[in-house]
């Protein structure tokens, strides 16, 4: 799906950052970027009156969100009539440690997105999709590993999600404590929280001679 060429996705009033909106963000660079670094999202949706909230991997392609799971799922198996849902990225930067347990916090960059996402049913277009999906968990992995046959295809359920209403919230520096506590004799700054792949680890089957690929 091509780019909108606006920079920003308008604040609707379901996305509008009320509570500290000065670090609401709409701009259109820093949503995506914080999707495409994220690889764990939770979708939420309501069926027949019972709100689910589901965490799942996923993946960006200009405008939409993908999504994939099992037909036999309860996000795909109603899917088929365009389901309201809304779905949220996390990501966590650092322990914010301040002098008062009241002020104590996390510095984190998070999107929330709300829509109504469409199930994909043409082959061609789940193949980009699963093909976008591969390669955003494991750079390159999907022109190394063996291509799905046209009966996984159908055997995968895959949803798209515009990026119509769309807001970020970001918290960034140091705590900020009540000026009196400053003169305590506590501890204040962050943690900064590191996320990194460990050595690959192969299973029983590999073929002699093969290493791990050099994606991650």
């Amino acid at each position: 799906m091509m780019e909108n060429s606006t920079p920003s996705y308008p604040p609707t009033d379901r996305t509008q950052v009320r509570r500290r909106a000065m670090r609401g963000v709409y701009d259109k660079a820093q949503v995506h970027a914080i999707l495409d670094e994220g690889f764990l999202c939770h979708i939420g949706f309501v069926i027949d009156g019972q709100p689910y909230v589901i965490p799942t991997a996923y993946a960006r392609s200009g405008e939409e969100v993908y999504i994939h799971g099992a037909p036999a799922s309860r996000v795909m198996g109603v899917a088929h009539r365009e389901l309201d849902m809304c779905l949220t990225v996390t990501l966590m930067d650092a322990l914010v440690v301040a002098r008062s347990a009241f002020h104590t916090s996390i510095n984190y960059r998070s999107v929330v997105v709300l829509g109504r996402a469409r199930q994909l049913t043409d082959l061609e277009e789940k193949r980009k999709a699963l093909r976008l999906f591969t390669n955003h968990l494991i750079p390159g992995r999907w022109e190394e590993a063996k291509q799905p046959t046209d009966q996984e295809l159908k055997a995968t359920g895959v949803l798209a999600l515009p990026l119509d209403e769309v807001s970020a919230k970001v918290r960034t520096g140091p705590p900020i404590d009540d000026e009196e506590d400053y003169a305590l004799p506590i501890w204040g700054g962050v943690v900064p929280v590191i996320q990194t792949f460990g050595k690959p680890v192969p299973d029983e089957r590999v073929l002699a001679g093969l290493t791990a690929p050099n994606s991650r």
